[in-house]
């Protein structure tokens, strides 16, 4: 059996992957904050750390732990308070380094902080989302015909490149935009809204926590 699904199933597949990764959502406005707040640098790198979070949800959909997760409403509940945590931790953390009243020089605002910590952040954010692990359960299966777990994971894969380079994008905008307030006040004025953004999202997880939907 073939890992690639037919050429018809594949292209409304890819169609319907694009529409879903073109609306705005959690990762969307996490990668908007870290380039904003960090720079081109971090917000391509949290983009490329969201795609790798979705190819750790396509890991679990393929060994079947997504399944085991939707059925237990207790650890899908744990996880979503771990993520809203998380996220909480991470915008604390922006917040606190735009009020120590570092100066920032322009270069560095341009660049963004060390690539690996928005990658890992990224790819944290996303992998501690259990929402998106029913997302995959749910959406993979439907395109993968008898292919079994290996065109899931060609799926999934598929999907992980395509919000790699949308979010990657998405990311390099912002911090293009960032780049344009070269002055120490602006930087910091982005790393408050990015902060806020961050946490905001937290908050929002625990409103939604304890729902699979």
């Amino acid at each position: 059996m073939s890992v690639v699904p037919p050429l018809d199933v594949y292209a409304v597949y890819v169609a319907a992957a694009v529409a879903l990764i073109l609306t705005p959502g959690p990762d969307t406005v996490f990668v908007l904050a870290q380039g904003a707040g960090g720079g081109r640098r971090a917000g391509a790198s949290a983009g490329l750390g969201v795609a790798t979070g979705v190819l750790g949800h396509t890991l679990a959909v393929s060994l079947g732990l997504a399944a085991l997760l939707r059925a237990s409403p207790t650890a899908f509940t744990l996880l979503q308070y771990a993520g809203a945590a998380y996220l909480c931790y991470l915008g604390v953390q922006t917040l606190r380094g735009a009020g120590g009243g570092i100066e920032v020089d322009p270069a560095d605002a341009a660049d963004g902080d060390a690539a690996g910590t928005p990658f890992r952040q990224g790819a944290t954010v996303n992998l501690l989302n259990p929402k998106v692990a029913i997302f995959f359960l749910a959406f993979l299966p439907g395109f993968a015909g008898d292919g079994g777990a290996p065109r899931l994971a060609f799926l999934g894969v598929t999907y992980a490149v395509l919000a790699a380079v949308y979010l990657g994008a998405v990311g390099t905008l912002a911090g293009r935009v960032r780049s344009v307030f070269e002055s120490p006040r602006a930087t910091r004025a982005l790393r408050y809204v990015s902060g806020v953004a961050v946490v905001g999202l937290g908050v929002l997880v625990v409103a939604g926590a304890g729902t699979s939907h």
